[in-house]
């Protein structure tokens, strides 16, 4: 544990160091907010409550697929990569730092999205339901974290950047995080389910209101998680093996 701190606070350095890390990842959900919900939604409280719930939930995917995608491809171009993973402490400590450290930013990444809903609209929960909304943070970013971990660990960093990319928004949209919960279009309702990003704004909506959520996007969510960290898993051996055998 000491040793995943040193590695997380060193991921943190290296953030602080460039600001716009931080800001690249909280600004799409805080417009989507500013110039989405608080004109349209702003003033339905029910309306407003979902909505953050699906902004917050943009800003956990957000966060954790470019940090992770673009972050950990950046980091195997860079000599420092390859000789850390070399030392006898094994990856255990520097893959748990990496990822202390993601949380951290991506509670960072959803503070402006809070701050908007509180201040410019009606959205309200419970001293409870933002304590449960809170944790769920952490338990829907596991998806996230292990899909930026295969895409970073696959591809160079110039690929793992526009892949990043055309994941992101078809993930956004078909999770129905633009929409309200049954608002959808058609086509969004018969895919969304399936997706990573419907299952977790569905517990991050049942978190923080009494909505009850959908069976197959929860048990999809738990088939994503299962299927993404195999794909990480298999990517990090793959680049282990061609850089040290």
């Amino acid at each position: 544990m000491p040793l995943a701190l040193v590695h997380a606070r060193y991921q943190l350095l290296e953030i602080v160091r460039i600001p716009v890390a931080v800001f690249g990842s909280a600004f799409f959900p805080a417009a989507a907010m500013l110039f989405f919900v608080v004109p349209f939604a702003g003033d339905d409280a029910a309306g407003a409550t979902y909505a953050t719930g699906a902004m917050v939930t943009f800003a956990v995917m957000s966060a954790n697929i470019f940090q992770y995608g673009v972050g950990v491809a950046e980091d195997r171009d860079q000599p420092w990569n390859p000789y850390t993973r070399t030392l006898p402490a094994g990856p255990a400590p520097r893959l748990a730092g990496r990822i202390l450290a993601g949380l951290v930013l991506t509670y960072l990444s959803m503070l402006p999205v809070v701050v908007i809903a509180a201040v410019g609209t009606a959205a309200r929960v419970t001293a409870v339901q933002f304590l449960l909304g809170a944790a769920t943070v952490a338990v829907i970013s596991v998806p996230f974290t292990l899909l930026g971990l295969a895409v970073g660990y696959s591809l160079p960093s110039k690929a793992a950047i526009v892949v990043a990319q055309i994941i992101f928004f078809p993930l956004a949209f078909g999770g129905g995080l633009l929409s309200g919960p049954d608002d959808a279009p058609g086509l969004i309702k018969a895919v969304a389910p399936f997706l990573p990003t419907r299952g977790a704004v569905e517990l991050m909506w049942a978190a923080t209101t009494d909505w009850r959520p959908d069976q197959v996007s929860v048990v999809m969510l738990g088939v994503w998680i299962v299927v993404l960290a195999a794909i990480a898993g298999w990517a990090y051996r793959r680049d282990e093996g061609r850089r040290f055998t």
